[in-house]
């Protein structure tokens, strides 16, 4: 097996997936075979990864944040890599997909349950992950101090110990209270546990690191702890996809630009990283709207983005009042792109006779494209090249998707994946709808696209800009933490 160290966190949302990526492009730029792992992951926001050993041509479900760790160590993504991930449906259950595979459905109790027989699966991969490499970077999910679980605990000292894999806590500064948090886990842990805590870092650390001595001298009095370094706010990491919904509030583009995008944050969104490549065109603001809110008057496009739930998503939408300011953006000549579940809100019906989504089996469209959605069980998982039919370019995405849409504006559709006609647009060409995911990653497509509404774009070259971040983290990391020490208590 290869070496490996474990990333924790004091508690969800404290920069570990960034943290991982960094430390994963500081191995490679050493020369190091580096692979990321999380053996659980709970986010909407996946990416389509590689079987060994099928060959099918389709593909399995993963974390974006184990896509984007893959990318930092040059290497391929593979469903091994984060081999349970976790998509909430609703506010007490998730679908299960266990190595890149749906297993089914959890309510929360039950999930707490299952876990025993999932750690096989989680351990299977992990002897997988590890094969030819040197070294391994594992992050953990949520926090060790959530002793409440620890019994059945498949994502942190449930997995570590089993694995026996070296663990640093990371703790998060800006949200305050990091010296508690620290000193707090190290009082709780169960001793099995707290052994096997190496050290801990400081994440997101805003002014002069000086001022903070004080502090790590009380962490080391009450932990005994070593510190690895004191991480500054990465201002690189706004330049990389983000996975969890907990940061959508932070990722409006800013100040205003040229071209508003308005993006309606549905409840069980999903994939919105897929507005990301938009956000980084210095003419383009990106605007996410949260539920409560109105969909902005001045927005020249409205993207509807993918949802885990969408015949739910689309009742909310309704609620929200958001088909009224749809109504109206579509009267003032407005554009709208509805992707994968966007795109099936966006016409006459949507029905789901089989229960798939939940106990409402059928709910009206919003009526801007002439097409109807059947859920049907059977899921599309695949990476794709594709041709757009609009301006005759290249596009290059992935599907992870329920249903069959039908309907006359399927006769115009909006590319062509493997060769086969997909989604749909308008008669005047300005409601376009799609399956694939990463419309808007294809430099030469946003180019044109937002020309087409007035906008100079696409002199931004997104996957490129995407490896700059990631080793702008790395030197940064490289700079702030003590790294050979870190990959030396590797084992």
């Amino acid at each position: 097996m290869a070496k490996a160290i474990m990333l924790q966190g004091t508690g969800s949302d404290v920069g570990k997936t960034v943290l991982v990526a960094g430390l994963c492009r500081v191995a490679k730029k050493r020369g190091l075979r580096v692979r990321p792992f999380k053996p659980q992951n709970m986010s909407n926001n996946a990416a389509v990864a590689d079987i060994p050993g099928d060959n099918s041509h389709g593909g399995g479900e993963i974390g974006r944040a184990q896509w984007l760790q893959a990318i930092a160590c040059g290497v391929a993504p593979s469903v091994h890599m984060n081999p349970v991930l976790l998509k909430p449906q609703t506010d007490v259950g998730a679908q299960v997909i266990v190595q890149g595979k749906v297993f089914g459905e959890a309510r929360a109790r039950d999930y707490q349950a299952l876990k025993g027989r999932l750690m096989d699966a989680v351990l299977d991969s992990w002897a997988k992950v590890g094969e030819g490499a040197d070294l391994v970077i594992v992050e953990g999910a949520g926090s060790p101090a959530e002793i409440n679980l620890r019994s059945r605990d498949i994502a942190n000292m449930g997995f570590a110990r089993r694995a026996d894999v070296p663990v640093m806590l990371v703790g998060d500064i800006d949200r305050g209270g990091v010296i508690a948090s620290v000193a707090g886990t190290h009082l709780i842990l169960p001793e099995e546990d707290r052994r096997m805590i190496v050290g801990y870092l400081i994440n997101k650390f805003r002014g002069d690191v000086s001022l903070f001595d004080d502090g790590l001298k009380a962490i080391e009095k009450f932990t005994g702890w070593r510190c690895f370094g004191v991480v500054p706010w990465l201002k690189a990491a706004a330049r990389l996809p983000s996975e969890d919904s907990v940061v959508l509030e932070r990722l409006a583009s800013g100040e205003a630009r040229a071209l508003k995008v308005a993006v309606p944050v549905l409840g069980r969104i999903a994939n919105f990283d897929d507005l990301d490549p938009l956000k980084a065109e210095p003419q383009v603001e990106v605007m996410f709207v949260p539920p409560g809110k109105p969909l902005p008057a001045d927005a020249g496009l409205v993207v509807i983005p993918g949802s885990k739930s969408t015949i739910g998503d689309l009742l909310k939408f309704r609620e929200n009042g958001w088909d009224r300011d749809l109504a109206a953006h579509r009267k003032r000549g407005g554009h709208v792109v509805g992707i994968c579940g966007g795109f099936q809100m966006l016409g006459r019906r949507v029905r789901d006779p089989d229960g798939i989504e939940g106990n409402v089996t059928e709910a009206e469209g919003l009526g801007l494209l002439d097409i109807e959605t059947v859920m049907e069980p059977e899921k599309t998982v695949r990476n794709v090249s594709a041709h757009s039919v609009q301006f005759d370019l290249p596009l290059e995405g992935y599907e992870i998707h329920l249903g069959r849409t039908t309907g006359p504006d399927t006769m115009r559709p909006s590319a062509i994946i493997n060769g086969i006609e997909d989604g749909a647009i308008s008669a005047d060409g300005k409601v376009i709808g799609t399956y694939m995911h990463g419309l808007f990653g294809a430099d030469g497509f946003r180019g044109k696209f937002l020309e087409s509404l007035g906008i100079k774009g696409g002199g931004i070259d997104y996957r490129a800009e995407v490896e700059r971040a990631l080793d702008d983290v790395a030197a940064e990391l490289e700079t702030h933490l003590d790294c050979d020490a870190i990959f030396a208590l590797a084992r």
